[in-house]
């Protein structure tokens, strides 16, 4: 690469960190306000939410790394437009494609450090993350042992404990359970303990009553008892997903049979396939981004207005390119056999690039008048 190629390379990849640091800072407070409540609320400690942040992150640089791309390419090409390098490089006989170059090895390199994203960390990451949401969901503690609070594991259950001693011993416990349809039933007890073995998680109570009211006759039985054993076990595990997804197998680990692969996880084999290729096909809507945004602004010339319209230009065909992006995946998930078409904005996006940069190469066409096409020599 020439001195120039470096200049504007290294200019892209100091903003790229730049705005890349931003957008993740930005994205994060969104996510970590939501997940601070919810985990904290949960009884967890404030190392379980950096855990779960930790782990989230590779997905939000993932989401990030398209966008800094963009807003790197666009202001870069802004900035050596108004300080007229731009103009020095072009009267020195560099010509679009040329001018594209340093643009392009960029783009390649956002679009390397994506492909490690989506083809290994993130699938490591969403596996540990699925891990410890599981061990938290089945972790009777985090879920019933809150004292002086109404918790409800699943809509039809409620469960109070006012008080918990140090050696894990529950007080005056009330356990409403409504799950069946015909009847309702409500536990009270002075005393109740938390046994778990491997998979079950048993609710011993000591000393309390039972009323079972029937729906039917709304007819109440009341039954008092010294010790009463209640399996929460399936209250535990309500929201605990322990199965094996595509989404968290890395990508050589799918590059078995799709209908062996679908037996596995549960999955179909479009889902399947349409995980696979969007590994593939969303690394390189990186390098889409950046030219994108490097020949809109190209195309627009200096203007002392600025360039606020051709950056909302740019801005719109990339909204434009990922939503076709988002729309076509929903028949690759029916039908295995239509993959290609995740590959068919990445294509639109690059033809459209190559002829912006072949519209400023050839300028004639753009000064041609209408008239003068239509004249013939006498």
């Amino acid at each position: 690469m020439s001195k120039i190629d470096r200049y504007v390379l290294s200019q892209l990849l100091i903003l790229f960190g730049f705005f890349s640091l931003v957008l993740v800072a930005v994205f994060w407070i969104n996510r970590a306000v939501v997940l601070f409540d919810r985990l904290i609320s949960d009884g967890q400690s404030a190392l379980v939410f950096l855990e779960f942040t930790a782990l989230g992150l590779p997905k939000l640089i993932t989401t990030v790394l398209p966008i800094a791309a963009f807003c790197a390419a666009v202001y870069v090409t802004n900035r050596l437009n108004n300080e007229s390098e731009l103009t020095v490089m072009q009267a020195t006989g560099s010509g679009p494609f040329r001018l594209a170059r340093p643009f392009f090895v960029f783009g390649v390199i956002v679009f390397l450090l994506a492909s490690i994203l989506n083809h290994i960390l993130l699938p490591l990451a969403l596996e540990q993350l699925s891990d410890r949401e599981a061990e938290i969901s089945q972790n009777a503690t985090s879920r019933l042992l809150t004292e002086g609070a109404f918790l409800h594991p699943s809509p039809s259950v409620t469960f109070y404990a006012r008080e918990i001693s140090e050696d894990g011993v529950l007080h005056d416990v009330f356990l409403s359970d409504r799950r069946n349809a015909d009847e309702g039933v409500i536990y009270t007890a002075s005393e109740a303990y938390l046994i778990r073995k491997q998979d079950l998680t048993t609710l011993i109570m000591v000393d309390g009553t039972a009323q079972r009211l029937a729906t039917d006759d709304n007819r109440l039985s009341t039954a008092e008892f010294r010790d009463f054993s209640f399996d929460i076990s399936s209250l535990i595990r309500n929201d605990a997903s322990n199965n094996l997804t595509v989404r968290n197998m890395i990508t050589p680990q799918l590059l078995s049979p799709f209908d062996r692969l679908s037996r596995l996880t549960n999955q179909s084999p479009g889902e399947i396939a349409e995980e696979f290729h969007s590994r593939f096909a969303e690394p390189m809507f990186c390098i889409v981004a950046a030219m994108i945004g490097f020949t809109t602004l190209l195309i627009g010339g200096y203007s002392r207005f600025g360039v606020w319209r051709e950056v909302v230009v740019a801005f719109g065909l990339l909204l434009l390119i990922n939503g076709a992006r988002s729309t076509l995946q929903n028949p690759v998930r029916n039908d295995p056999e239509l993959w290609p078409l995740l590959y068919l904005p990445v294509l639109f996006g690059t033809l459209l690039a190559v002829g912006m940069l072949w519209y400023v190469a050839s300028p004639k066409w753009q000064r041609r008048a209408p008239g003068k096409l239509q004249e013939s020599p006498s």
